[in-house]
């Protein structure tokens, strides 16, 4: 009966993580791509881990799987090249995150991502299939291969130039609820705008490893999102239209924000924000992801979607409209209950977009 139970067991982990892989650390890609690892090295993928991102933790310390299960069910996404994922990902286990665990540190690193072979769509996440011969590397681009690095490496795969490549994790995430906590609600095809196109995006001959999104280099994706102001007698509306084709924030944790103030006379008059969340909960109440069963309220920015905002303001000749599109990366309202108010990662403000408009 035991040796049934441990076969069972392992067969079990090896369908949860598609097998267990040895993966080279990132720092030797460093040798010879040299600005994409220090692109790569300030980007959220490599800082996922919890000791390295606050705001992860501040939700993974309070996980039952955390305090209860004693492993890192969020490996799977957020630590992939660790050495004992296996076990994370398998009831009954022991794997915690380990912040001395050097492939825990690796994060999602870039061995990880150039060996994803496909993706096997599941109902409440997808798993990346990772291909099993070690240093055996997926590009979209043709190059030259280091034998020294490189074992075999097969060039302008178009799985990865679609951008499928991304949604093994960032497709959805169904809780036990049956409610997607999380989901980019995305279809990558050939041709079109997709996460490689736009969230890695050409600079000097190569694609961009600093991957921007809401924490870093948002910059690069204000040309996804126009605004513009239309103005009547008595009142004038700030329109966003956002081209993307996904949500303008995902996370529930997130909170976007419209600021607005009129330039009259050298004086400043503030307008009314406008505030777009999505806020999930239970009985009627705010809750963590894997206990909401249920969207309590969503203004978010939809993909695709034109959204104006209304204000009863009398624009005047000579007026400066200035208006800031923004978000905050923790919900202030989730502050105090994360224990994150004095972080400013969790507090600040950051700017995307800003305009102002003469009248």
């Amino acid at each position: 009966m035991h040796k049934i139970y441990l076969i069972l067991l392992f067969s079990l982990s090896i369908f949860a993580n598609d097998g267990v892989h040895k993966f080279a650390p990132s720092s030797e890609c460093k040798q010879c791509h040299t600005k994409i690892y220090d692109e790569f090295s300030s980007s959220m993928h490599a800082n996922t881990t919890p000791d390295k991102d606050v705001i992860h933790k501040a939700i993974w310390d309070k996980h039952p799987a955390n305090k209860k299960m004693n492993r890192y069910i969020c490996g799977k996404c957020h630590t992939p090249a660790a050495n004992n994922l296996d076990k994370m990902l398998t009831k009954g286990s022991i794997a915690k995150a380990d912040v001395n665990n050097k492939t825990h540190q690796e994060a999602i690193s870039c061995a990880y991502c150039h060996r994803i072979k496909a993706i096997k769509k599941g109902k409440r996440t997808n798993t990346n299939i990772i291909n099993k011969q070690e240093k055996a590397y997926y590009t979209s681009l043709k190059n030259k291969i280091n034998p020294s690095y490189h074992k075999l490496i097969e060039d302008k795969n178009q799985f990865m130039k679609s951008g499928n490549s991304c949604i093994g994790c960032h497709s959805h995430k169904m809780n036990k609820h049956s409610l997607n906590v999380c989901s980019t609600e995305i279809n990558n095809k050939n041709g079109a705008d997709n996460c490689v196109s736009c969230h890695m995006p050409k600079i000097d001959g190569h694609a961009f490893h600093g991957f921007a999104g809401s924490h870093f280099n948002s910059e690069m994706l204000t040309k996804y999102v126009d605004i513009s102001v239309s103005k009547n007698a008595h009142n004038f509306s700030v329109n966003i239209n956002n081209k993307s084709s996904h949500s303008l924030l995902l996370h529930p944790l997130r909170v976007a924000v419209l600021k607005m103030s009129i330039t009259r006379a050298k004086k400043t008059i503030k307008i009314k924000k406008e505030v777009f969340v999505r806020i999930i909960g239970k009985d009627n109440k705010p809750a963590m992801p894997w206990i909401a069963d249920a969207v309590l309220k969503n203004t978010m920015i939809q993909a695709n979607e034109k959204r104006s905002v209304k204000r009863n303001f009398t624009l005047q000749k000579g007026d400066k409209l200035n208006v800031v599109l923004g978000w905050f990366l923790v919900n202030p309202k989730a502050l105090k209950k994360l224990g994150l108010q004095n972080e400013e990662v969790a507090t600040k403000f950051n700017v995307f977009k800003k305009q102002s408009f003469e009248f």
